[in-house]
């Protein structure tokens, strides 16, 4: 795809849970993102529980349980609609 080869994230697929962390590593590197990242296994449950295709944006309780789910993005990213939820679950502890 032309818009990855500009931004240089074309990555071969892992296929090792080692080789997935080091390119979830270098990605969070690259795009300086300070977040904690989470990385599914190969087997791809997370993938597999909660349909992740087309990208969304997830928030699990404590419990591993969804607190929200949001639209397919990136037209349905509402990244404002994340705080309250976080902040919902906060007050819970």
């Amino acid at each position: 795809m032309p818009q990855n080869e500009r931004d240089k994230v074309l990555v071969k697929d892992p296929t090792t849970l080692e080789e997935r962390k080091k390119v979830a590593k270098e990605f969070a590197e690259q795009f300086k993102v300070s977040l904690p990242i989470l990385v599914d296994p190969i087997a791809d449950p997370f993938e597999q529980a909660f349909a992740a295709w087309p990208d969304r944006i997830y928030v699990l309780d404590a419990a591993g349980k969804v607190a929200y789910k949001g639209q397919p993005g990136p037209g349905g990213f509402k990244v404002n609609e994340v705080p309250p939820v976080l902040e919902k679950l906060l007050e819970k502890k």
